[in-house]
């Protein structure tokens, strides 16, 4: 067992590496197909010689091949390049915006659970009445609803109109109240419809049914037999979605001018600043890719069925 366990690891380690291998490389020569981002730097009435002068200096004047081996082995040592825009390390950036952005994602996944997880349930539970109905509106509503629109509506009644909340920026739990409730309800409607429909097939079990004719109260068969077991595919979906909430808050922190990785996106796109922006999917992509594996390795611990085999 422990050597088919350590096998398995190995190899969802290496299939991360190859996918990290082809997320670089195909990230590194898209960027450059992006245009010239020498012009974007200087002023129009630049030289051609301070034109050759920056192209050396970042090392765009060599051939492509060139700068892709330059680039793998400066990433081979951990250097992410230097930002083109500001000329500090693309390392340094994406370390001071890591925190506003976990912090941000870590809010709307407490909102998100806060919202989804008793919702399923009932809904499940109350299949075709009332709160099912209910529930299931507030589901397409999340995934209906823009995130900039919501965003910005929430802002007009608790920030302009009742003065209760920041409109924007960084500070204490009253500048993150907004900004992790509009990012926790546009996700929460998936994790909803997962856990209801986790629930449904699990109650229709055998064991949920002897629980409930062995006279267990239905507090107790809900939640200790039936909840439990329904976890596995919601704690996966979870699992990845705060991974993937990290490259996907772009439009949240646009909106409430939250400073995290987001901002940082956008302005490496709209000033082509190519170390930058490979640097942030490489960030972004280990995330996911790591997340996935953890999942991958966990998944015995959630469920003593799984076995691994490769």
């Amino acid at each position: 067992m422990i050597h088919e366990y350590v096998l398995y690891i190995l190899g969802r380690f290496l299939q991360m590496t190859v996918s990290l291998f082809v997320l670089i490389t195909i990230v590194f020569f898209t960027t450059h197909l992006s245009g010239d981002p020498v012009r974007l730097l200087l002023s129009i009435n630049a030289t051609r010689e301070q034109e050759e002068n920056l192209r050396a200096y970042y090392g765009l004047d060599k051939p492509l091949y060139a700068q892709y081996v330059k680039y793998l082995w400066n990433l081979s040592r951990g250097d992410l390049g230097r930002s083109m825009t500001t000329d500090r390390r693309v390392a340094e950036l994406i370390g001071q915006r890591i925190s506003a952005s976990f912090q941000l994602v870590g809010s709307a996944m407490v909102v998100a659970v806060a919202i989804a997880l008793p919702i399923g349930v009932y809904s499940a539970v109350r299949r075709g009445r009332r709160f099912d109905r209910l529930g299931m509106s507030l589901a397409v509503l999340g995934q209906s609803i823009p995130v900039f629109w919501m965003g910005l509506m929430l802002m007009l009644v608790f920030s302009v109109w009742l003065g209760l909340l920041p409109t924007s920026g960084r500070g204490g739990l009253r500048h993150v109240l907004l900004p992790a409730f509009v990012l926790g309800y546009s996700v929460a409607a998936g994790i909803l419809r997962l856990t209801r429909s986790s629930m449904l097939e699990v109650l229709g079990q055998d064991y949920v049914k002897l629980a409930r004719a062995k006279g267990l109260s239905e507090t107790t068969v809900i939640w200790k037999h039936a909840f439990r077991n329904a976890m596995l595919p919601v704690v996966t979906y979870f699992a990845i979605l705060c991974a993937t909430l990290v490259a996907g808050t772009i439009v949240t922190e646009t909106v409430f001018a939250w400073p995290g990785l987001g901002q940082l996106v956008i302005d490496g796109v709209t000033r082509r600043d190519i170390p930058l922006i490979q640097g942030l999917v490489l960030f972004i992509g280990s995330v996911v890719l790591m997340t996935n594996l953890i999942v991958d390795i966990l998944y015995s611990h959630l469920d003593p069925k799984i076995t691994y085999t490769q």
